[in-house]
């Protein structure tokens, strides 16, 4: 006699876009899973062909209002991939800069406002704000401050628009940073504060053998720069992503799916970074993440929350480092030769790697692009993350089950927004 029950969940809330996830099972077995992406593409990649080469980093930055800075530095790097050019000192640590604002905003933006909630038995920020006050004022102190920061080097905190191709257009003075950071030095405190609290929280007991997949630089936690490695053998130049990993298209949706050639699903973003790099992680982050416990291998997802606010305490460390050996360069931008070719950039979106490549022409116009988001590569990996995990937990209450597949997704912090605008939950057992 077969036992059924169906879990559904008509918004799955906290998370960014749109999309469907169904799971079926059938005899205490998972039989079917799949993460439905049905709105149409959005064409980014066809909006550039055709388009000056200096118009992709700000075309780019519209893909996105949650990672902005990660779509126009892959953009630009990408560039001046092609034009050879390098672009070091002062405004190589300027962009440096930026992006610890962004991850600044975007990390603490998920943990106090989309994951902390599932922890806590609150419904969101707003409910856990009644009961804990001063937890969700200092994630937004926190936020803003990020936020600033991305404003003050960027023009403005959304959709970025000081960057260009060689550098900038506008240099912050020296004296524009003694207010933010003085505010960073206390969102670094308030960092610390938030690994210690996110320490506390109740984590489901999971644990997976992951392929992380994360750049890695010699000398620098990664950012803008470095080789894809993974804690399976992986060691290649950004060059070769194309040769190592491919997207599919799955039928029941209309986003494409990234896997490595050979080998399967893989995991990018703040997980990966941390478990490859974990020893150029600044020494007060790291000292919160030994306070806690929280060193490598961290192999159960829910603690990403965690790892999370560890990265924030480095993010606000680099800043002010950046900050107080900040010379201002005597020109905003280098000069460069624009010439055909390809140009390959790869970043670290805090929600991982960021890949994408360019055909300049000889006429400097854009002949053919291609963008893999983070959230397209970790796609493949929540399917394999729900499959294991309903099949651990078959026997939980529905209405627990449930919830804690939709704070399984959260884990990824997954930006469907960027393919996507709506995350709908359905399990169905029979």
């Amino acid at each position: 006699m077969s036992n059924t029950r169906t879990l559904k969940v008509d918004y799955l809330p906290r998370v960014e876009g749109e999309g469907t996830l169904f799971i079926k099972t059938r005899n205490s077995h998972v039989e079917d899973i799949k993460f439905k992406i049905f709105e149409p593409p959005r064409f980014f990649e066809a909006f550039l062909r055709g388009r000056k080469y200096s118009e992709a980093p700000d075309i780019t930055a519209r893909i996105c209002g949650i990672c902005p800075v990660a779509y126009q530095m892959s953009s630009v790097h990408a560039m001046e991939d092609v034009f050879g050019v390098k672009v070091e000192g002062q405004l190589r640590e300027l962009r440096r800069l930026l992006y610890c604002g962004e991850w600044i905003e975007s990390h603490v933006l998920h943990v106090y406002m989309l994951h902390a909630p599932d922890f806590l038995g609150y419904q969101d920020a707003i409910q856990l704000a009644k009961d804990h006050p001063e937890a969700v004022q200092r994630g937004l102190r926190m936020k803003k401050t990020g936020n600033d920061l991305v404003a003050l080097l960027a023009g403005r905190e959304i959709h970025p628009i000081n960057v260009k191709v060689g550098g900038f257009y506008k240099l912050p003075r020296k004296e524009d940073f003694s207010e933010i950071l003085e505010r960073l030095k206390q969102a670094r405190d308030e960092a610390y504060e938030t690994v210690l609290w996110t320490a506390t929280l109740p984590f489901p007991n999971f644990e997976y053998d992951y392929e992380f997949v994360s750049l890695s630089h010699p000398n620098e936690y990664p950012l803008n720069e470095g080789r894809l490695i993974s804690n399976k053998g992986l060691n290649i130049d950004i060059r070769e992503y194309e040769l190592m990993f491919h997207e599919t298209h799955a039928p029941y949706s209309n986003a494409l799916q990234s896997t490595m050639k050979g080998r399967g699903a893989y995991l990018t973003g703040p997980l990966a970074r941390y478990n490859l790099n974990f020893e150029k992680l600044s020494p007060l982050a790291m000292q919160a993440a030994k306070e806690v416990k929280a060193t490598p291998p961290v192999l159960n997802p829910f603690k990403s929350i965690i790892v999370r606010a560890v990265e924030t305490v480095f993010a606000c460390e680099e800043a002010i480092r950046i900050i107080e050996n900040y010379t201002p360069p005597e020109n905003p931008a280098i000069n460069y030769p624009v010439k055909p070719g390809f140009g390959f950039g790869c970043t670290e979106a805090p929600r991982g790697i960021l890949y994408h490549r360019y055909l300049v022409g000889d006429d400097g116009l854009i002949k053919d692009a291609k963008i893999v988001p983070p959230t397209a590569q970790n796609q493949r990996m929540i399917e394999s993350d729900l499959r294991n995990f309903v099949t651990a937990n078959i026997n939980l209450p529905k209405q627990d089950l449930t919830l804690q597949c939709e704070q399984l997704v959260r884990n990824y912090d997954p930006c469907i927004s960027c393919a996507t605008h709506f995350l709908k939950l359905e399990i169905e057992e029979i």
